[in-house]
């Protein structure tokens, strides 16, 4: 690839130069397009902005090679792959987000735990009412979802010292720190643990994953924490769990997202709510920066671009 468009939703400062071949415009969702969509042989999707927004230039990209994601999941994207020419591939973020979502996932967790929320209302009440909390140490820790951000999750897990960490994926595999399960072994493994850490991409297979069914099979008393994508949990299901005070939930991301206004959700009891900041951190930018640049880079060059999660 010599010549052509580049879309960038930001600017990518640093001491070395970007490919000279390509021509840079900045877009990040506006009303108005930065240059000629047909131009555009490179684009970087908009961090964050909806669906809508980010399919729109699509339709006009005729010579698109790379549309590129900033985000692990990548499921608003995949109706423009119809309208991506023939062998333009569709990347995702791949380990942008690992750590950030990893941090999230443990700070959840731990705060859900030790009831950090309860804290926080007595510190605005002035009401000092100290408690003995569930600890992290010696608890059974599933984690559903074992890629990049599962892995990443374990790494920082450990020094908590949990009794066992069991990992389901897709399909069964070895990992350096043990089994990975297949998803079909969830019901076997679900009983066992204490803590169940949802990180899985939104699929056909995974959506509705965490559903009456799999709810049911959890222990009493058990914490469920999403960093995924609220679809994957039935919120009907998760409600009717919660009118019961079987199970506690920490969740980074609802169904529906954003959650409105007086949703039962938001006043269920032991739920914590963060509103789909898993990768919302200082470590973002820069990161996004050296992930964007890396790409840049190897189109150029004319190599394959890792992470393709799709194919016009």
């Amino acid at each position: 690839m010599t010549d052509g468009d580049v879309w960038l939703p930001f600017p990518l400062p640093g001491p070395e130069p970007l490919p000279p071949s390509f021509r840079y415009h900045q877009w990040d969702g506006e009303a108005d397009f930065p240059a000629d969509p047909a131009r555009c042989v490179f684009y970087a999707v908009p961090y964050m902005k909806p669906a809508e927004v980010c399919l729109r230039p699509l339709p006009d990209m005729a010579r698109l090679r790379v549309a590129q994601l900033l985000t692990a999941g990548y499921e608003h994207m995949l109706p423009g792959l119809a309208l991506m020419p023939a062998g333009a591939v569709l990347c995702n973020a791949g380990g942008l987000h690992d750590t950030s979502t990893a941090e999230l996932a443990l700070a959840l967790t731990l705060a859900a735990l030790r009831d950090i929320p309860g804290a926080v209302r007595g510190q605005l009440e002035g009401r000092w009412a100290p408690a003995v909390r569930p600890s992290l140490a010696d608890r059974r820790v599933l984690i559903v979802g074992y890629g990049g951000i599962g892995s990443a999750i374990e790494d920082r897990l450990v020094a908590f010292e949990p009794e066992r960490v069991l990992r389901v994926a897709g399909s069964a595999r070895s990992s350096p720190r043990g089994p990975v399960h297949a998803s079909g072994k969830l019901p076997e493994l679900l009983p066992e643990a204490e803590v169940v850490i949802l990180c899985t991409p939104l699929t056909d297979a995974t959506r509705g994953l965490a559903g009456k069914e799999f709810l049911a099979r959890m222990r009493d008393g058990a914490l469920l924490v999403n960093v995924s994508r609220g679809a994957v949990v039935d919120t009907g299901a998760l409600l009717a769990e919660f009118e019961t005070g079987r199970l506690r939930a920490a969740l980074d991301v609802t169904d529906p997202e954003p959650l409105p206004a007086g949703h039962p959700l938001w006043q269920a009891p032991g739920v914590l709510i963060t509103p789909h900041v898993g990768g919302a951190s200082s470590a973002f930018r820069p990161r996004a920066e050296r992930l964007l640049r890396s790409r840049l880079e190897c189109l150029a060059r004319g190599e394959e671009l890792p992470h393709v999660v799709g194919t016009g």
